[in-house]
């Protein structure tokens, strides 16, 4: 090198320019967790923060149409395991927050009490019946406001008369007992004043619900115990459902849990063989190591199902802590639905997309 010349440290041979080193890579990648504590919990937003060795952190819309990508791991009835690839932490949260309030579903909101001489007083029999999911697709149904009045377009009814003879054992009432009325209520908001009179109801069915549905509109679950009667005792009600949000409350929501995880990544830094790889294999309580028959009479232990980890951490404890490192990933999304309602859970998902999607056409047009 000449006399007063010099050379910059971006053209330096150990800073590979358009590519970063591995543990800033790592860093913006990943989340590492250690044995007291995870590091490198923040994502590093800013869209310039590596030009000066020419890696563009941006994340433009072509990118993330090609990137992001959903797979389905598990699909039954109920519950949906898939991973999200290539998203923000923020979305797979709005997602889960939207599924848990903002997707709607039908549900019990007011019960009209005929008899009740049951242990259990109105006000919990009420709620019990409001927890009940029923098998109602809400995309058939408008929503109820406060000035409408119950038709067969926004409001469902049933009826529950049991009762328990004297003398008899006693009955347990379950939820495949209430009956759906699909030409609407059944009970007269006055008393007829003569034999015959045609009284006004708690609903303005204009026809039969079948019309809506085109099938009968039953309870999800038919083995839900709602009260138990002794001799003598009786229930007689009426219920009407409606369709509404979580948001509003609980009892709407359309889903037992919506919940997601990174997905876990587990390095092993140096090799463990022996009995070090036996003791490690024992430790850890969900089977994430297991062990390789190298010959010879040696083993090795090896990652074997890196996705079943939990970060208990108990693999981090005592000597191993120097070998082995646990990341999750910080753009790949573990996400499980399991569904209360009638929908599957497929079904909610699409329907979350559309409320997200509806929530960003709102922003857009209020900003135009």
């Amino acid at each position: 090198m000449s006399k007063g010349s010099f050379t910059s440290a971006l053209n330096m041979p150990d800073v590979p320019m358009g590519k970063l080193p591995d543990h800033l890579e790592v860093q913006r990648t990943r989340v590492v967790c250690k044995a007291d504590a995870p590091i490198h919990t923040e994502g590093i937003q800013f869209s310039g923060a590596y030009a000066a060795v020419g890696v563009d952190n941006s994340n433009p819309l072509d990118k993330f149409k090609r990137d992001f990508k959903i797979d389905v791991i598990r699909l039954t009835k109920d519950e949906m395991e898939f991973d999200m690839i290539g998203i923000d932490a923020a979305i797979a949260n709005a997602f889960r927050r939207i599924l848990i309030s903002e997707v709607p579903t039908m549900t019990i909101d007011k019960v009209f009490m005929v008899d009740n001489t049951s242990p259990i007083v109105d006000e919990v029999l009420a709620h019990r019946l409001g927890l009940i999911p029923l098998d109602a697709d809400p995309r058939l149904f408008e929503y109820m406001s406060e000035h409408d009045v119950p038709n067969e377009r926004n409001t469902i009814v049933y009826r529950l008369n049991v009762s328990c003879e004297k003398g008899s054992p006693r009955l347990t009432v379950k939820s495949d007992q209430l009956e759906w009325l699909p030409d609407g209520s059944k009970l007269h908001e006055v008393a007829p004043s003569y034999p015959g009179e045609q009284q006004k109801t708690y609903t303005s069915f204009s026809g039969s619900q079948l019309e809506v549905s085109r099938r009968a509109l039953g309870v999800k679950h038919k083995d839900i115990t709602i009260a138990r009667l002794g001799p003598g005792q009786t229930i007689e009600l009426e219920a009407h459902a409606v369709k509404g949000i979580g948001k509003v409350h609980a009892k709407w929501s359309p889903v037992a849990t919506a919940w997601y995880r990174m997905l876990p990544e587990v390095i092993l830094l140096k090799e463990i063989k022996g009995e070090e790889a036996k003791k490690l294999v024992k430790k850890c309580p969900v089977k994430v190591f297991d062990i390789e028959d190298l010959g010879n009479g040696e083993e090795r232990a090896v990652v074997k199902s890196p996705r079943a980890c939990t970060l208990c951490r108990e693999c981090l404890r005592g000597e191993s802590e120097e070998q082995i490192e646990l990341r999750r990933v910080r753009d790949h999304f573990i996400f499980t639905i399991e569904s209360a309602s009638a929908l599957p859970p497929e079904v909610l998902f699409k329907e979350a997309v559309e409320v997200l999607h509806e929530k960003c056409d709102r922003v857009i047009s209020e900003l135009s």
